[in-house]
């Protein structure tokens, strides 16, 4: 799958999507001009990027959802990880501490977070 960024625009729409979803594209229509006064053609334009780049389905007129909000934000965050640093969760982990403590709660829940992801773990 490929890197999936949304502009601003995009943002704003696909949070009222997943708030709202599955529905008609004419009651997001009404909603997006409620919500962020925006023309029909706007919203139609930034629906079709959006199924365009696999977030969502408008199919006879029947929106839904093909990623989650969760589900987006987890592949975003692991291409950010493969490109910036060669795909080392490691050295992102090095990276985002870098300078800074965590308390011994924090270090415990990560130690237990990555124990329920470790290979061979049931």
């Amino acid at each position: 799958m490929q890197n999936i960024h949304l502009t601003t625009a995009e943002e704003k729409l696909a949070a009222i999507i997943w708030q709202n979803a599955p529905f008609l594209s004419p009651a997001l229509v009404a909603l997006a001009e409620q919500q962020l006064n925006w023309k029909k053609s706007t919203t139609y334009t930034i629906l079709k990027k959006l199924c365009d780049k696999g977030v969502f389905k408008n199919e006879n007129a029947n929106i839904t959802i093909l990623l989650t909000r969760e589900e987006l934000t987890a592949h975003q965050s692991r291409m950010y990880v493969k490109e910036s640093f060669g795909g080392s969760l490691p050295k992102f982990i090095a990276a985002f501490f870098s300078g800074n403590k965590i308390s011994a709660e924090q270090a415990e829940e990560l130690r237990q977070f990555i124990e329920s992801y470790e290979e061979g773990a049931d």
